[in-house]
């Protein structure tokens, strides 16, 4: 919501709002940001819909038993979902590019926003993630970018279906595993999305993509692989701690020497979707090539939080099996003892994802790994706890892999400090909770005491 909020205001509305997370005084420092921005600030108490002329947008986590939500229906406000908001403006523009996928979806517009920008596009960017490029001390939480150019660059969402309303003019999948749906669905969603677009960037290296990309006309197609046959191939991947280094291979190309300044063989791969989104918007590939080195990566992406006594925190947005396991699999590529703390985004992911998640953890976790779960993240409404961390650390121990139940997320965290030593990485992983920040800033600065 709030980078929608950013656009909007940006371009001249009257933008105000509500959240949960204000009412309970979490992450001040975003409302302030908010409130300076020129945004509306109300309780989530109906006192700030006064109109029936205002437009009442809300979050799939809002239910119609929110008082906001039954004030615009007593006063018969127009109403739209956040998806709706966000795809109308998408539609409108002149040269949309929708990033989807399981994975890798910010980053990948992240990557798209700097491309475009770097080269002088002035695009409008909206992303689920604060964009490094375009933090300033104005603009501490960039999760949007308001340009003046054609082009909308938007993550699109599937886990509420919404990715139905985007009419692209390019767009890109990413991949497709399982998240918060089954398959079958998603394979439905994704499949119809790159069919309405004008032109479909597609991995594949991803069995679902490459399948899909079997239906799309070859001039209408941009493909993109690590290692094998494509029309941009990336070869010679070179890990770095904090960064990787490849040779991008375009049809008929020389290679283009590329470093990224975010590390794992996923970024290499994000990299490709965005510089083929990049070139099916009509950008040379050199062009792209050379402005993509220049992207300093996401908020909560692999985010080194800082180093104290030699023992690392890092902050990850993982919380499926696929962007899991890519951090880790990132990590296992140098020495040093992990120490995972996950929080799940939620009772229903658990479930559906139940099976697969043990199963890589189970794979992806050394020997001398420790993860630590504390309950799903909760703020409020209705919900079935029908698997619960418990019933995941049971399964994943019964392998035989460290794994611990903690309930309690500071007393999650605080175990992981304790047992901390020299070499080590903490990693803070989960979705939905931009407070997991401050605690892997709270870590930080206990290791260093």
């Amino acid at each position: 919501m709030m980078p929608l909020a950013m656009i909007l205001a940006g371009q001249g509305a009257s933008v105000a709002g509500s959240d949960r997370s204000l009412d309970q005084a979490r992450l001040p420092a975003k409302f302030d940001f908010l409130k300076a921005s020129g945004i509306g600030l109300f309780p989530q108490d109906g006192s700030g819909i006064t109109s029936s002329e205002q437009i009442v947008v809300a979050s799939a986590a809002i239910e119609e038993t929110v008082p906001d939500a039954r004030r615009a229906a007593e006063l018969g406000n127009e109403r739209m979902t956040r998806a709706e908001l966000n795809a109308a403006l998408f539609n409108a523009s002149r040269d949309s590019i929708g990033v989807a996928g399981t994975s890798g979806k910010s980053t990948v517009t992240g990557m798209i926003g700097w491309i475009l920008h770097a080269l002088g596009r002035d695009p409008t960017v909206m992303n689920g993630a604060v964009m490094k490029n375009f933090v300033t001390p104005q603009a501490p939480f960039a999760s949007a970018l308001v340009g003046q150019g054609s082009a909308y660059v938007s993550e699109v969402d599937e886990s509420d279906g919404s990715i139905a309303l985007y009419r692209p003019g390019v767009a890109v999948l990413n991949n497709v595993s399982l998240d918060h749906m089954p398959m079958e669905r998603l394979i439905q969603l994704f499949g119809e999305f790159i069919a309405r677009s004008g032109r479909a960037v597609i991995n594949l290296d991803n069995g679902e993509g490459a399948l899909l990309a079997a239906t799309m006309l070859r001039d209408r197609l941009v493909t993109f692989a690590i290692g094998s046959a494509a029309d941009l191939t990336a070869i010679n991947l070179r890990e770095q701690r904090y960064g990787i280094a490849f040779e991008l291979v375009g049809e008929g190309e020389a290679p283009i020497a590329v470093t990224l300044q975010v590390p794992g063989r996923h970024n290499v791969s994000n990299a490709l979707a965005a510089i083929g989104a990049a070139v099916a918007a009509g950008i040379p590939i050199e062009d792209a090539a050379q402005a993509i080195q220049g992207f300093l990566g996401l908020k909560r992406r692999f985010e080194l939080v800082g180093e104290a006594n030699d023992i690392a925190v890092i902050d990850d947005f993982g919380h499926n099996p696929d962007k899991i396991a890519a951090t880790l699999d990132t990590l296992h590529a140098f020495e040093g003892r992990l120490l995972l703390l996950f929080q799940p985004h939620g009772y229903g992911p658990l479930k559906v994802m139940r099976a697969e998640l043990v199963a890589m953890l189970t794979d992806k976790l050394g020997k001398d790994d420790l993860l630590v779960l504390p309950d799903p993240v909760y703020q409020g409404g209705t919900t079935r706890r029908e698997v619960t961390s418990a019933d995941i650390v049971a399964d994943i121990a019964a392998t035989g892999r460290n794994a611990l139940h903690i309930p309690e997320r500071a007393a999650a965290a605080a175990h992981l400090v304790a047992i901390a030593r020299p070499g080590d990485r903490i990693v803070l992983m989960g979705a939905r909770d931009d407070t997991l920040s401050q605690l892997a800033a709270e870590m930080l600065a206990q290791l260093a005491h």
